[in-house]
C-alpha cells in the first residue's frame, strides 16, 4: 500500500472532518521524508495526527514508538492505542508499553514508552533492533526545554538513525523555525513544520478575589447543563492539597440528580478496600475525584473514566495533569499561582500555566472554556473586610457606627510575611505571556555523564553533544568547561581514569584537562547501571 493509499484510508476512518492545523500535519507526515514538528494550542486533537505514525506502521509491518514524558501519560496513551488498533482491524496486542515499572507486550509493533526508555534503547543498539523502526512520536515535545530531562530528549533526536521518521508534538512555541534549522544543521534531519496558534474553543478568565474556592465551585456547579461551570478541574501544587481540598468539598452540594444515581451506580462495583481506596470511593460518590502521579494506575483510570461521562464534577489534580493527560473540562481553576516549599515559593513559570490554561473547553462538547484563579485565603478575607469596612464612612457622626468601624480595624484580617502571596497582576501577566522557546536548559546530569561513559569511554564524543546543543556560542562554551570540570572530579575521585593523565591541579579547585583530541579516553571503574526504567514520574 503506497503512502498516498495510506492517508486517504486513515483519513476516511476518522469519525470527524479533522480541524485546519490535524489536516495540515496529517497531510505532510504522509508526504514528509523526514517526518514534521507539530505545533498547536491544547484541544486541538494532536492524538489524532500522532496516530497516523502507528496507523502507518501496523499497515507496513515496521515498529512505532510512542513516547511521553510522563508514566501517568503513557499508561492512558497506551490504553488509547490498544483501542484504536483494534478499532483497525489489529489485535490489541500489537500495541505495548514499557515504562519503569511495568512491561505489556515489549516487543509489539507499537511501543508506548517514557522518553528515558527510547535513550535507553538507542544508547544500547546492540540489544534492541532500530533496523525495523519507522517511526518515533515525540508527544508533549516541549519537554525538550526541560532544564532537569530536556536532555532526555535531545541525546534521542542525536542518536536516532536517519531512516527512523519523526513526529514532533508540542503546544505553540516562540522559536519554531529556529529549532528546525538547529534540527537540519545539527542533526541531519529536515523536518516539516504545521503551526496552528488558534484554539478550537476559546478561553474567558477570571479573577476572583472575593469568594472562597468552596463557594465558586459551589456557585459553577449551579444550573442547567448549558449554564453550569463543570465538569472543572481544581489544579493544586502538591498532593496532600489535593487531598485536603477535595475532603472539604465533598460535603458540598456539586452534583445533579442524574448524576448522582448513575455515579452510585458505578461506585457500588468497586471493590477497593485497602489503602486510599475507601476514602477515594466515598469522595467519587460526592462527584469529587482526586488525580495525581502517587494513585495506583487502578485508580486513575477510574477517575478519568468517571470524568470522561461528566459523572464527576470536580477532580482535584496536579500539574502533572495538564502533561497531555485527556480529562476533558469545561473549567480550570487554579488554586495558587505560585508553587515551591513554603517561604521559596515562585510565580508558575508561563509554559506550565499555558498548559493548565488549555485544559478548558472540550472540544467536541464546549464552544466556551473557562479559566478561574483565586487568591490566597489570606486575602480574600481582606477583600471581604474591606468592603464591609468601607461600607461606614470615615466621616461618620454615629456613635454606634463609629464604635462598629473601630472594632472592624481591630479585626483586620493580615498576611504572613513570609509567605509568596499572587496577584490578579500575576495572573494578567500569565495569560498575556507569549508562547516559551525552544531550546537547552540544564547541564549535564552527572548520573547521565557516568552513564555515557560506560556506553562510549570515547569523551569526544560527548563534547559533540555538548557542542551541539541549542544555545547561543557562550553557553555552550561555558558547557564545555562545565563538561570538563566534571571529568576531573571523576577523575580525581578514581571513577574514571582519563587518558592520557592530566596534570595535577595546582590548588584545590579542578582544573579542566588538556584538549587532546580524538585521542582523549575515559575508562569507568567502577560497574554502574541504567535499566529500562527511567523518570517519567506522572
Amino acid at each position: 500500500m503506497t503512502r498516498d493509499e495510506l492517508a486517504t484510508k486513515y483519513l476516511d476512518q476518522l469519525p470527524y472532518p479533522p480541524y485546519p492545523v490535524q489536516e495540515e500535519a496529517l497531510l505532510a507526515w504522509f508526504t514528509s521524508e523526514q517526518g514534521v514538528l507539530v505545533c498547536a494550542p491544547t484541544g486541538t486533537g494532536k492524538t489524532m495526527i500522532a496516530q497516523a505514525a502507528l496507523f502507518e506502521a501496523l499497515h507496513t509491518n515496521t515498529v512505532a514508538y510512542y513516547t511521553t514524558p510522563l508514566i501517568a501519560l503513557t499508561e492512558q496513551k497506551f490504553q488509547e492505542m490498544q483501542a484504536s488498533a483494534e478499532r483497525w482491524g489489529f489485535r490489541r496486542d500489537d500495541v505495548g508499553l514499557v515504562t519503569g515499572n511495568r512491561k505489556v507486550n515489549p516487543n509489539a509493533r507499537v511501543l508506548v514508552v517514557v522518553a528515558e526508555i527510547l535513550l535507553n534503547r538507542l544508547l544500547h543498539q546492540d540489544g534492541f533492533d532500530f533496523s525495523h523502526v519507522s517511526a518515533v512520536v515525540m508527544d508533549e515535545f516541549h519537554s525538550f526545554a526541560d532544564p532537569e530531562r530536556g536532555i532526555v530528549w535531545e541525546l534521542s533526536l542525536n542518536m536516532l538513525p536517519k531512516h527512523v521518521r519523526l513526529l514532533l508534538l508540542s503546544a505553540t512555541v516562540g522559536n519554531s523555525m529556529e529549532f528546525l534549522n538547529w534540527l537540519d544543521r545539527m542533526h541531519g534531519r529536515k523536518l516539516e513544520l504545521a503551526e496552528g496558534r488558534e484554539r478550537k474553543v476559546p478561553l474567558t478568565y477570571r479573577w476572583v478575589p472575593d469568594e472562597f474556592l468552596n463557594d465558586l465551585l459551589v456557585d459553577m456547579a449551579k444550573g442547567d447543563d448549558a449554564s453550569r461551570k463543570v465538569p472543572a478541574l481544581v489544579f493544586a501544587f502538591n498532593r496532600d492539597e489535593c487531598w485536603s481540598i477535595a475532603e472539604q468539598l465533598k460535603g458540598l452540594d456539586l452534583m445533579t440528580g442524574g448524576q448522582k444515581t448513575a455515579l452510585n451506580a458505578q461506585c457500588d462495583k468497586l471493590e477497593w478496600p485497602h489503602g486510599v481506596g475507601p476514602k477515594l470511593k466515598q469522595m467519587l460518590r460526592r462527584g469529587v475525584g482526586v488525580h495525581h502521579a502517587g494513585l495506583l494506575p487502578k485508580y486513575r483510570r477510574v477517575v478519568e473514566d468517571l470524568f470522561e461521562q461528566k459523572l464527576l464534577s470536580v477532580a482535584l489534580c496536579t500539574e502533572t495533569l495538564a502533561s497531555g493527560i485527556n480529562l476533558p473540562a469545561r473549567s480550570v481553576v487554579l488554586t495558587s499561582l505560585v508553587k515551591g516549599p513554603f517561604g521559596k515559593e515562585k510565580v508558575i513559570d508561563p509554559s506550565s500555566a499555558h498548559q493548565i490554561f488549555g485544559r478548558a473547553g472540550r472540544p467536541q462538547f464546549d464552544t466556551e472554556g473557562f479559566v478561574y484563579a483565586v487568591p490566597h485565603d489570606d486575602d480574600i478575607r481582606l477583600v471581604k473586610w474591606k468592603r464591609q469596612y468601607d461600607q461606614i464612612p470615615e466621616t461618620t457622626k454615629d456613635p454606634g457606627l463609629i464604635k462598629q468601624k473601630k472594632s472592624l480595624l481591630k479585626k483586620k484580617p493580615t498576611r504572613n510575611n513570609q509567605r509568596k502571596y499572587w496577584t490578579e497582576g500575576d495572573f494578567d501577566k500569565l495569560k498575556a505571556a507569549p508562547p516559551a522557546r525552544l531550546y537547552s536548559k540544564g547541564p549535564l546530569p552527572w548520573r547521565l555523564l557516568a552513564y555515557l561513559l560506560k556506553v562510549s569511554p570515547d569523551v569526544e564524543k560527548i563534547r559533540t553533544v555538548v557542542k551541539k546543543r541549542l544555545l547561543d556560542q557562550p553557553r555552550i562554551e561555558a558547557g564545555m568547561k562545565q563538561l570538563d570540570r566534571m571529568l576531573m572530579i571523576l577523575h580525581e575521585r578514581e571513577f574514571v581514569r582519563l587518558e592520557p593523565e592530566p596534570p595535577p591541579a595546582e590548588d584545590p579547585t579542578p582544573q579542566p584537562p588538556p584538549r587532546t583530541g580524538e585521542g582523549e579516553k575515559s575508562l569507568l571503574l567502577p560497574p554502574l547501571r541504567f535499566g529500562e526504567g527511567g523518570a517519567g514520574g506522572g
